[in-house]
């Protein structure tokens, strides 16, 4: 594991004192060492936030509550982005944030990604998926990468529990649009109980058939779900499905379908009930004892 980085941003607010990068591969990871794409972060103006895209070398960003609050739950974050980019600040370090303001140490995983080829990440996406089965083809070996990206992270966390004062039994992924799919496969396709979350949580998530067929895990893995009825993808129908999968399981979940939304909210404000989606999250960690 290479030497951490610490990086001089203080966040007052939420009495952190520092903001942690970490590598999780010692060297470049293993599938993409041949990759060339330089890792960027800008603001882009379809999608009207921050991303980060051309991803080579997954990492995760450390967002530790504060000593006087800190409760020993851990939240792994996986933003969405169709796999192109990753939005960052929205789906990212401002849920990190919220987190961290529950007295919940959040983590930010930076994923391995489609390569950009131009400098407009979500332009390229939307030209891209006009061919739905060849994007689908090209994103297929991605999904396994990022799947292995969060469950290294996953273990990560674990085995730094102590350094990251956390509790390695109060582990849990959240992600967003494609990062809800990257954290199923944590769920979904971990082999090992250690790269195994505790609880779950998928926000407008388009799970794949393959995903909604794969067996479920021996553990029992509560898991949140929600979405906007009026997802301009569609996706809607695909987080019922994930629900009824868990339901036909008797595996604890809840969903929740807001009216109005559109998609890749993330924690961002509209003025509408779905606001307030963070609440109602917390609320559920709170029955599960994990808040």
């Amino acid at each position: 594991m290479k030497k951490i980085i610490l990086l001089s941003l203080f966040l007052t607010n939420l009495g952190i004192q520092a903001q942690q990068s970490i590598p999780l591969f010692k060297g470049k990871a293993p599938g993409t060492e041949n990759w060339k794409q330089k890792e960027t972060q800008q603001f882009n103006e379809l999608f009207k936030t921050e991303v980060v895209f051309n991803v080579t070398q997954p990492s995760i960003l450390v967002y530790p509550a504060s000593k006087a609050k800190a409760n020993g739950t851990v939240v792994l974050v996986a933003p969405g982005g169709g796999f192109q980019s990753l939005s960052i600040n929205r789906e990212g370090i401002d849920m990190a944030k919220k987190l961290a303001e529950q007295g919940i140490t959040a983590v930010v995983l930076k994923y391995r990604l489609l390569e950009t080829k131009s400098n407009d990440p979500a332009t390229e996406m939307m030209e891209n998926i006009k061919d739905r089965p060849a994007f689908d083809k090209r994103t297929a070996p991605i999904k396994v990468m990022a799947g292995e990206d969060i469950k290294t992270a996953i273990s990560y966390i674990r085995t730094h529990a102590k350094e990251l004062n956390i509790n390695p039994d109060k582990l849990g992924v959240i992600g967003f649009s494609a990062g809800a799919s990257v954290i199923l496969e944590s769920v979904l396709h971990s082999k090992d109980i250690a790269t195994l979350p505790n609880f779950a949580a998928s926000m407008y998530g388009g799970p794949s058939d393959e995903i909604l067929a794969t067996e479920m895990p021996s553990r029992a893995v509560p898991l949140f779900i929600c979405v906007a009825a009026d997802d301009q993808l569609k996706l809607a129908p695909k987080s019922l499905a994930l629900y009824n999968k868990w339901i036909q399981a008797e595996q604890p979940t809840e969903l929740h379908v807001y009216e109005k939304g559109g998609h890749g909210f993330g924690v961002g404000k509209q003025n509408l009930p779905l606001d307030n989606w963070t609440t109602v999250y917390f609320d559920w960690l709170r029955f599960h004892k994990f808040l």
